[in-house]
């Protein structure tokens, strides 16, 4: 299977952000647990216009990370592995499994309480990380396998932005939505005109990210609306959707990301954190990471298989879909950024922050061993 370069650009640029995000959350875990660590906490409590540097992290950076990842869905659904319905199938369908059946575990502990607004967070996964244990099985690993752990974890992103617009809005305000609304309906009639200036869509974007986050529904989601209101054209290297995707990997992957990683994992374990992590909250995490995110990419897999809706990808086979699956319950990234939006206590936050790297880490080894014992030493690229 042949990878074009901007696919090969992009799973380079995740396999390494995947290391580095591994690096600065060991290294966020020491600094908050040494004797320097309140200052180091401090530091993202710094007030900058009026808002902590948290703020800008989780709401102003992201929002970069949401555009590129616009960028990719777009570029998945206009001419990628989305483009095909047949080629797409296995892939939505196994996001739809690996989504629903965490959420579902996770509502299973937590029907009733006050962590129940937490069945989003191990529905989500960590693009980088994956991608980044992925390419520790080197040549072991076929081009299918690449494309469709790619292809899962995309889908993955647009289901979780959805139940972030959908379940996560707080304070909404008509008239500012409005005026988002308004200002993405003048990119969108930009983008029929055939008008390329790139600064023209960001700085629109910009104002555009403001009303959002006045109207009470996340700003990030900015992100990707603008994501699909800029001109994809061909796709090819002189679209500036293309050459926008291409800018944005490397401050992405190495910047942004690891600026999230490091602010979110400043985490002062608590001493009796063991207790913490025997709550209803903490087992619906991790066995949703753990158990809901491969049952269900492999059960809804094997079924649309059955069925006839789709077929396995050359050199994979059933079993391999649940490992994978694995892979995919290393949720991070976006389970820690949902954990933010659905609590407002801090103890809770910080529990479920360690469930989800307690659940990201089993997932990560056990889907690495899964994947080494069964697939061949040498797959066919």
């Amino acid at each position: 299977m042949k990878l074009s370069k901007l696919y090969t650009d992009f799973t380079n640029s995740e396999k390494t952000s995947g290391i580095i995000l591994l690096l600065c959350t060991v290294l966020s875990l020491i600094l908050s647990n040494s004797t320097s660590g309140e200052n180091y906490l401090h530091l993202f409590h710094i007030e900058i216009a009026s808002k902590p540097v948290e703020f800008w992290i989780n709401d102003g950076l992201m929002t970069i990370f949401f555009l590129l990842v616009g960028l990719e869905i777009e570029r998945e659904i206009y001419i990628g592995e989305l483009a095909d319905i047949r080629k797409s199938l296995l892939p939505i369908i196994a996001a739809i499994g690996g989504m629903l059946i965490p959420a579902l575990i996770h509502f299973s502990f937590n029907s009733g309480t006050d962590t129940q607004n937490g069945f989003g967070i191990p529905m989500a996964t960590d693009i980088a990380f994956s991608l980044a244990v992925l390419s520790l099985l080197g040549n072991r690993v076929p081009a299918s396998l690449k494309v469709f752990l790619t292809a899962l974890a995309i889908i993955d992103d647009l289901g979780a932005i959805i139940v972030i617009a959908l379940f996560y809005s707080k304070g909404f305000s008509v008239m500012y939505f409005s005026f988002a609304m308004a200002l993405f309906g003048i990119l969108i009639l930009l983008n029929r005109l055939k008008v390329y200036r790139i600064w023209l869509y960001l700085i629109i974007g910009m104002i555009m990210w403001f009303c959002m986050y006045r109207s009470g529904i996340h700003a990030t989601i900015t992100g990707v609306l603008l994501a699909f209101a800029i001109p994809f054209g061909k796709g090819d290297e002189e679209s500036i959707s293309y050459k926008l995707q291409h800018k944005l990997h490397l401050p992405v992957a190495f910047i942004i990301l690891p600026l999230f990683a490091l602010a979110n994992t400043a985490i002062k374990i608590p001493s009796g954190i063991t207790d913490e992590l025997s709550t209803s909250n903490s087992y619906g995490i991790i066995g949703g990471l753990l158990v809901g995110k491969p049952l269900g990419i492999f059960f809804f897999s094997v079924a649309g298989i059955m069925i006839g809706w789709c077929s396995l990808p050359v050199g994979l086979k059933k079993r391999h879909l649940l490992w994978t699956g694995l892979l995919a319950g290393i949720g991070f990234t976006m389970s820690i950024f949902i954990t933010l939006l659905a609590f407002n206590d801090a103890g809770t936050i910080t529990t479920s922050k360690v469930a989800i790297i307690i659940g990201s880490v089993i997932s990560a080894i056990l889907g690495f061993i899964g994947l080494r014992l069964t697939l061949p030493k040498n797959a066919l690229e």
